[in-house]
């Protein structure tokens, strides 16, 4: 994963994802025990970053999702909605710490 430089991230307000280190996948390996993935060439994951923020690959859904965010959401240019399955988020629930 390319690190940014500083003048690609000036003016953006959160910028610790640009760390870039990934410390450990939260939950079981997706692919564990040969199980397949919904996904077309990648998996459904979550990773936890160096800086305690979090990584999650799924599924953009971002152009179909957008117009029906409820009235207090929103979606900034530079972000995505993206879909992981219910099962990736329950097996990882003992990863994630319970405090900041």
């Amino acid at each position: 994963m390319p690190i940014l430089n500083k003048e690609l991230i000036d003016g953006l307000q959160n910028y610790s994802y640009v760390h870039g280190m990934f410390l450990k996948r939260l939950g079981p390996d997706p692919h564990e025990n040969g199980a397949q993935t919904p996904g077309c060439s990648g998996c459904p994951d979550i990773l936890e970053l160096d800086g305690g923020d979090f990584a999650i690959i799924g599924c953009d859904i971002t152009e179909e999702a957008i117009g029906k965010l409820p009235p207090t959401v929103e979606c900034g240019p530079d972000e995505r909605i993206v879909r992981i399955p219910r099962k990736t988020l329950v097996l990882a629930k003992s990863d994630i710490p319970d405090a900041f």
